[in-house]
This record gives structure tokens, sequence and C-alpha cells, in this order.
């Protein structure tokens, strides 16, 4: 079949397939996000348009907003669909570096397709191109290699017929999962060769569940066995893998107590008397608690970050780690008894080995009355008297008036800490916090992208007046496109978070709140959240008081499922109010500042668990 580049690659495109977690085949790329250029319009551009009914093509407005929205798609599907974005050479190609950063920090796929200089070098130097002194074959497409799972650069048309079998590889695989960019030289887009037609025919793609070596299986339950405080931590990977509900069984069967982190956040039924509470920094005091006190962890599809862990200060020194997990990359680290494998086939095989053994009810019933205590304490926060609401009221009012099937992202600033340790869920797979980049502009972006993914409830995102401002554009494309979602932005006058830990430490106030910026007027103006985002396309609401948040929350989800757009609700928020879960986390303090002496006594309960 003679086609071009771009043409065989989209026919490949249309003939993948995917398993969701329940079984029904899907599309693997259900649409592209693109922004055409010079580099991809005629090449890429004109292959897309003859195949625009069988694959949506969505034009955003920004690269980075496109493939955050991407990101957000394929985290929303967990992992079983995957969003294409294309972009010119150049500064649209560079606008996604930021993007597949987060898609790789957080292990999630996204095919990245900028356009590339001219591999015949005919007429360097063309627009846009950045000339390297030394390597004539080095292009701006080669900062995303440190971001890529894979990257390919393709410069003949019969590379993909070896390249594309290990793009979908990584994209389906649960070790590998990540960003895939292929640069696609603009002259190389329109060349044409004959194609095999096998290379179209139809394939779906089903997630490997490899199950773990038997002798590790033996030795990890032999750990388990010997425990007397044991607790179960699940990750993203228990939520990719679909076995929330396995973790959740075998979590009962042996009366162990479990938690969350970030990313498996909300794969427990809040009030499930086993549930301890998210663990970490951004968790719960009641998780910590018994982190500090558990001999062994059995930590399932997780990377334990620092956030996770607070440090490595979280659990005791004499701790036993377990890790069950797809990729021994993960899995071997912070000198854990590593379990390599899939997360339901790992804990279906564990409990077989450990048949009828049971924790000591004692330590089964810790975890409730810890986290009995955590949740008067948000309690006692959600209904504290002020005149300004706080953050942990807002989440309060969302949580209350969200219904079971609903999804709430955010990512950065002071609401992740907020969303991990007070948000209350039925067990359904319903949070996407991006704390693995901590991307400020997600919260926009991506929850256009899990808009239109998660169709069977409303997709509410919350976020702060700082990353509103540094990516607000997309929500103009979701209005434009038509998915409803509802943002809740708080305006606290700057990026209250860090100042926080800028002035926690000791540091003076600088350059974080509005206030402490340099400007040339005595009364600087003021962003009109309310007014811009009515300009994008939103309908909008704005709210002063608890009371006020509730009514505006409640009328934005009814008018943006009625409306098919977003609804954004605006609340001057309380900038010096946070939920607390008493960790600590390192960063570097200077020697002659106040927190000095906190660096240093978080320092003396640090370790490192780090296999002989």
């Amino acid at each position: 079949m003679k086609l071009t580049t771009a043409q065989a690659l989209v026919r490949w495109l249309l003939a993948q397939r995917s398993e969701t977690l329940d079984g029904r085949e899907v599309p693997l790329f259900p649409g592209v996000f693109a922004i055409f250029g010079h580099g991809n319009v005629l090449g890429l551009g004109t292959a897309l348009e003859e195949h625009r009914d069988e694959l949506p093509l969505w034009r955003g407005q920004t690269e980075q907003g496109m493939a955050l929205a991407a990101v957000g798609y394929a985290k929303a599907t967990h992992r079983r669909q995957v969003g294409v974005v294309t972009s010119s050479i150049g500064p649209g190609a560079l606008n996604m570096v930021t993007a597949a950063g987060v898609a790789h920090a957080n292990r999630l796929p996204v095919l990245l397709l900028p356009g590339d200089t001219f591999t015949s070098r005919a007429p360097d130097p063309v627009l846009q191109q950045v000339e390297h002194f030394g390597d004539p074959t080095a292009t701006v497409n080669d900062a995303f290699r440190a971001v890529s799972r894979y990257f390919d650069r393709i410069t003949r048309p019969e590379q993909l017929l070896s390249t594309l079998p290990q793009v979908a590889r990584v994209l389906t695989d649960p070790a590998d999962a990540g960003p895939v960019t292929l640069a696609l030289p603009q002259d190389v887009q329109v060349e044409t060769y004959d194609f095999p037609d096998s290379l179209f025919e139809p394939v779906t793609h089903r997630p490997p569940r490899p199950r773990p070596d038997r002798r590790a299986l033996t030795e990890a339950a032999g750990v388990l066995r010997s425990a007397r405080k044991p607790l179960l931590v699940l990750g993203g990977g228990v939520r990719y893998s679909g076995a929330g509900e396995r973790a959740l069984a075998f979590a009962e069967r042996h009366g162990i107590p479990v938690t969350e982190t970030t990313a498996g956040r909300t794969l427990v039924p809040h009030g499930h008397p086993l549930h301890a509470g998210p663990l970490g920094v951004t968790g719960s005091a009641s998780a910590n608690v018994l982190a500090a006190e558990a001999d062994v962890v059995l930590a399932v599809g997780t990377r334990l970050q620092d956030f996770t862990t607070a440090s490595w200060t979280v659990f005791s020194p004499d701790v036993r780690l377990i890790t069950l997990n797809a990729a021994r990359f993960d899995a071997v680290k912070h000198g854990a008894l590593a379990v390599v494998g899939d997360a339901e086939a790992g804990l279906t095989d564990l409990a077989a080995q450990l048949e009828s053994w049971q924790v000591d009810p004692l330590w089964t019933e810790r975890a409730a009355a810890e986290r009995g205590r955590w949740d008067a304490h948000i309690d006692a926060l959600r209904t504290a008297s002020g005149e300004v609401p706080t953050y942990a009221q807002v989440v309060g009012a969302v949580n209350d008036l969200s219904e079971p099937q609903d999804y709430v992202m955010t990512a950065s600033g002071g609401m992740p800490g907020e969303l991990i340790g007070g948000w209350r869920g039925s067990g359904s797979i319903s949070m996407d916090v991006e704390y693995g980049f901590s991307c400020m502009g997600y919260e926009l972006a991506g929850a256009w992208g899990a808009a239109m993914a998660h169709t069977g409830g409303l997709v509410t995102t919350m976020l702060g007046d700082g990353s509103y401002l540094m990516l607000n554009s997309e929500l103009f494309s979701a209005a434009f496109a038509g998915h409803p979602f509802v943002a809740v932005v708080c305006d606290n006058d700057g990026f209250a978070v860090i100042a926080r830990l800028q002035e926690g430490q000791g540091g003076k106030p600088f350059n974080n709140f509005l206030a402490d910026c340099r400007s040339a007027h005595a009364s600087p103006p003021r962003v009109d959240f309310a007014k811009h985002a009515e300009s994008l396309g939103c309908a909008v609401f704005t709210a002063s008081t608890v009371d006020a948040v509730r009514a505006a929350y409640a009328k934005a989800r009814e008018a943006a499922v009625a409306e098919k757009r977003p609804a954004v609700v605006v609340v001057r928020t309380q900038p010096s109010s946070w939920t607390e879960a008493g960790a600590w986390w390192e960063v570097g303090v200077p020697e002659h500042l106040s927190g000095r002496e906190g660096f240093e006594h978080g320092k003396s309960g640090q370790v490192r668990y780090v296999k002989g």
C-alpha cells in the first residue's frame, strides 16, 4: 500500500485497540490534539484530515496545554487509552517538553509527534531551526530524550515498520509506561513507501499480568508471617492493574491496616475499618502514626517518593520493606525485598502463600481508631469560624456535594495537601493529584482531558490563583469543544504554599505573595478571575463565604452539564491556614535561618534502607 509516512502512521493509529479494566474493547488512540505549523500541517495534518471522521482531532491553544490534556486523559482511563499530540518544530515542540516530564514522572502514556527539521538539509537553516555548530544532526527535539520513555527520529519511511511495535510496547506495558516521542522531519512525513498491509491490521493490546517469582513470594510471605504490626501501602500501580478490590480483600482476609499514596488515593472507601488514611507529608497523621510503628510494610504499586515517605522519616529504622511492583526498577529501591509482578496477580499469589494467617486484632483496630482522630481534626478544620474560607472548608464543600462517580483533580501548591489529606471517597477511583511532577497549570489542561475520558460523572478541578495564571487557555479549548467540568479557583493573592515554606523556615517574605513582589504601583492591579474565565467561554460563579461556596458550586455543577462547557467558581481564600499531617519534608535550609534546627532534627530521623 503506497502511502506517505504520515498516512501510514495515522492508519496504524486507527488499527490499534485496547482492552479496558472492565473488558471492553476501545481505541488505543481515541483522539489527537493538534496545533499545526509549517513542520506538520501538510504532512501529518493532511493525513489526519483524511480520517477526521474516524480519529477526532481537537485544537488547543498551547502545545503544553494539549499535551497535559493528553496526560489527564491517560490517567482518567487508567492508562488504557493514549492521547496523541502533534506540533510543529521549534517553540511548539519545546512547549510539550514540560508535559512529557509530567507523563514521565507519573508513569503515564502519551504519544508526542513533533515536527522536525529537513533530513535533506537543503533549505537549512529553515524557519524555527536551531543550529548546533558541532552537531548538524541535533535539533530542539533532542530535548525530549530526557523526558521520554522511548524516543525515535524517523528519517526514512520504512523505519516505522520497526519502531511502531516498540511504541505500542512502551505505551501499554505496565512496567515501561510513559511518554513516547516520534520526531517527524517534515520532508520525511510526505515521502512515500510501499507499506505492507499487515501493518494496518487491527491489534488489541491487553496489558500483561506477569506473576511474581515463586521464591520471592515465599520469602515475602515468611516476612509477613513474622510481622506483629504490618502495614499495606497502595499506590498507583494498584489502580492501573484494576487491583483495588483484590487489595482490599487481601487486607480484610489478614487484618492488615491499609494506607494510600498520592497516586493510589481513593482506592479504599474512607469509612472502611482498615483504612488508616493517606500516607506522608500531604497525607494524614493517622497513617503516619501507624507507619512509625509498623515492623513490616508491604508497598504495592508505588515508587515511595519523598512526599509519601516524609523524606524517609515516616517508617521505623527497623522496618522490613516488601515491594510488589510491575517495574523491577521501582521494586528494587530502598533495600526492599523485591517482588516483581502485576499487583492483582501478585496479591492473589501472596494470599495463597499466607493461607489463614491473621494479624493481632489489637493492631487491626488501631487503623479505625487513628483515622477517627484524624477525621475529627478534619471536621474541626471544616467547621472553624472565620470571615474568609480556608482551603479545607472549600474542599469540604466540594466533597459534600460530589457524587460517588465524580472525579476530582489538583496538581500543585497547597491544594494537594488539602485534597489528599481531607477528601473522603467512596472507594471508586475518583481522584487525580498530579504530585509526581507538581506541574502548575496541569489543573485546567488536565481537566479538559479528564472530562473527555471520565463521562460517568462530573470532573472537578481545584487550583490556586497562581496555577490559574500559569496556564488557563485550555478553558477556552474545553468550552469551544463542549467538554464540561467545574474549576474551583482559590484566590489567595500569590504563591501561598511556597511563602509558607519560605517564611516557616525563617526566610523573609519575598517574591511569593503578590504583596511581596516588586511593582511600580502603590496599588498594583488585581486579576478579575471571574471576568477572565467568562471571556474564555466559561460559566462563572463567585463566593466569599463557606455557605456561598456551597451554593456557587451546586450552580456550577448544573451549568457545566447543561451548557456543555466549563463552569468556574472563584473563591477568595485564607492565605495561611493549612491541613498539616505532622510529617517532615527535606528541603535545603541555610544555616543562618531559624528553620535549620528543625532541618537537623529531621535529618537525624532520616533512614536510608539499603540492601547490603
